[in-house]
């Protein structure tokens, strides 16, 4: 409790305000997975509350506003500045404008109602703009039914007008909206990479006064571990910008110089097939930034072999010695043999690895490396980011009697938790996750440009195979890049891919982390493909990496999953592919989103049912014993 209460009377009413907020119906939660960089989608879908904000609409004006009327009304909400922009320029006559003010001002003032209505004053007030707290509440909390109500009700509508606020009082009025409509959000992984915008992504967090958490996903972890002074991570995070056309996200968004590691790659590799970079847009890549991208990408996939050998080699028990494959090269560099069979190798880039010393960097390699970690380790909005996802992140989260984590628990084929064994002591299960979070955040809180055993850890969450984040058992990249073998590229799943589909299996992981067999479990990570169900272990397992990155749609068929959970129970919303923002706007092109009800309450869910209900009965407890004592 914040506030000291000292006599009987504070003590017994704060009683009777928990106890009434205890009853309240529980806010909506929306859960969403693997964003990837892709800002104006996760924007809208933010905005659009999930499709919540249209289906209230229709609630409230089925009857009352055609159906165009209601899309007006809902993409106002969307993009208040840029709608009001718009009728602004169609409307040139006062009265007609003033007329269309009034009846905005009526139904969001309605909307604002119902979106609020399952929310004590105190949680509202905080989600309504501080320059129009007081009006807006007048507005929210009038009886227009009493007549003088009713023309008090005008008066301040009028007052808005005449003195010219009305475009910033709409502009915070939807704003509320958008923040009320879902009360919390859960980001099960995977900010970055791929897309174009991670760093808007972080900063619409930030700014915006909503309620949210994340659990770490592999992508994310190459910038966290980047931060935390990670070389390899580093490395690995670079390529993938290379490969997929990303690097103005480090040199415009971060301030990271990449002058000097571009003219040291256009200098020794030239274009290869392999290495062509991949557009997430689906335009054409220009020439030039095509070269760099090629050649940037093959400069730091070999600094990233290099450097993977010494970071094995002092980790044994990572067991990772398979993926040293530099010293298995033949001498003319044009085949490697691995696991005692002869590969040729194709569009192979090896000029700058040693022969007699395949790990060991150039001088020139070194300084750029050295170079480009302390950047990263310096870049003062990038840190901010990190520190941001660090301080509201986690490995997993339980939440509500849900467990949610993006990729997987490591487990054997019959579902046996596996141990992985490092410096003399085991961890499996919940106690792997524990693990693993306390590493990341001792190497975030002691970042280091010298190899240091937190950051090799945190590099091996990328790609180990007891990594909850990876679940694989290797990572093929080299074999990828240089081998004509589909059957090298695979990289087996965990078991616990295959046995998520297992009712057994979801409750037997529930009892490992301590949750009751009601609860759900939630991942991304593995995108779902058309055609098969996301919804697993008989409703128990949800898996919501519907696809919203570009570069998945044609794998999903779909712009992406939300899951929510609401006091009626959980609906699962498949969105369909988002084009751009700008033609969301003029043409007021929605995200299309099919809801499907797939668990139902048979008694609406109240606070009381929640985490923040058991903290809530705590205190009435405490208080009560605190009575007792007078």
């Amino acid at each position: 409790m914040n506030k000291k209460l000292t006599t009987q009377n504070e003590i017994k009413s704060e009683i009777i305000n928990l106890s009434a907020i205890l009853s309240l119906p529980k806010g909506t939660e929306a859960f969403v997975s693997d964003i990837h960089g892709e800002y104006d989608e996760f924007a809208h879908i933010m905005r659009n509350g999930s499709g919540n904000t249209k289906q209230k609409i229709a609630e409230l004006f089925t009857g009352r506003l055609t159906p165009m009327s209601q899309k007006k009304l809902a993409f106002l909400i969307y993009y208040p500045s840029e709608i009001l922009e718009q009728t602004k320029s169609e409307i040139n006559d006062t009265e007609r404008l003033n007329q269309w003010y009034m009846d905005t001002f009526n139904n969001l003032i309605e909307v604002l109602r119902y979106t609020a209505n399952k929310y004590t004053r105190s949680k509202v007030r905080k989600a309504l703009d501080p320059d129009f707290v007081y009006v807006t509440e007048e507005l929210l909390y009038a009886d227009t039914n009493a007549q003088t109500k009713q023309l008090s009700y005008q008066n301040v509508m009028t007052s808005i007008i005449d003195l010219k606020m009305a475009d910033a009082f709409i502009v915070a009025t939807c704003h509320s909206i958008q923040r009320l409509v879902v009360d919390h959000v859960h980001i099960i992984g995977d900010i970055y990479d791929r897309g174009p915008h991670p760093d808007f992504i972080i900063e619409h967090l930030t700014h915006h006064q909503q309620s949210f958490d994340f659990q770490w996903g592999n992508h994310d972890i190459l910038w966290m571990g980047s931060v935390a002074g990670s070389k390899l991570c580093m490395l690995n995070l670079l390529r993938i910008c290379a490969r997929y056309n990303n690097l103005s996200i480090l040199s415009d968004a971060y301030g990271i110089d990449l002058s000097a590691v571009s003219q040291f790659a256009i200098k020794n590799y030239q274009p290869l097939k392999s290495f062509t970079p991949k557009s997430d847009t689906g335009e054409e890549i220009p020439l030039e930034t095509k070269l760099l991208d090629n050649c940037l990408q093959q400069a730091a996939a070999i600094m990233q072999f290099k450097l993977e050998g010494p970071t094995i080699r002092r980790n044994p028990d990572f067991k990772m010695e398979n993926r040293l494959l530099l010293d298995k090269l033949s001498s003319d560099r044009n085949s490697i043999v691995i696991d005692n069979q002869e590969y040729q190798i194709k569009d192979g880039c090896f000029q700058l690895v040693d022969k007699d010393d395949p790990y060991q960097l150039t001088n020139e390699e070194q300084q750029m490396v050295e170079d480009l970690i302390e950047q990263f380790m310096h870049s003062e909005k990038l840190r901010q980011h990190i520190d941001y996802l660090v301080s509201k992140g986690s490995m997993y989260l339980k939440y509500n009697g849900n467990l949610l984590l993006h990729g997987c628990v490591p487990v054997d084929k019959v579902g046996n938790l596996k141990s992985w064994q490092v410096h003399g002591k085991s961890y499996a299960g919940k106690k792997l996750f524990d693990y693993f979070d306390e590493v990341i955040r001792a190497g975030l809180n002691n970042p280091s440009m010298k190899d240091n055993f937190n950051s090799d850890v945190i590099w091996y969450l990328w790609t180990g195979k007891m990594s909850p984040l990876f679940g694989k058992d290797k990572m093929t990249t080299f074999e990828r890049y240089f081998i004509d073998d589909a059957q090298l590229h695979i990289e087996k799943l965990n078991a616990y891919y295959t046995l998520r589909k297992e009712e057994w299996f979801a409750d037997k992981l529930f009892k490992d982390f301590g949750l009751e067999a009601d609860g759900h479990i939630i991942n991304g990570h593995t995108p779902v493909k058309a055609g098969t169900s996301p919804i697993m272990a008989n409703g128990k397992i949800f898996v919501i990496d519907g696809g919203m990155s570009k570069p998945y749609h044609k794998t999903t068929g779909i712009g992406g999953y939300t899951l929510l959970s609401n006091s009626y129970g959980l609906q699962l919303v498949t969105h369909e592919p988002f084009t751009t923002r700008e033609k969301a706007i003029t043409e007021m092109t929605d995200v299309v989103s099919t809801k499907r009800v797939i668990e139902q309450s048979v008694k609406r869910k109240t606070i009381a049912n929640t985490d923040v209900g058991s903290k809530i009965k705590k205190q009435i407890l405490e208080l009560s014993q605190q009575l007792n004592k007078f």
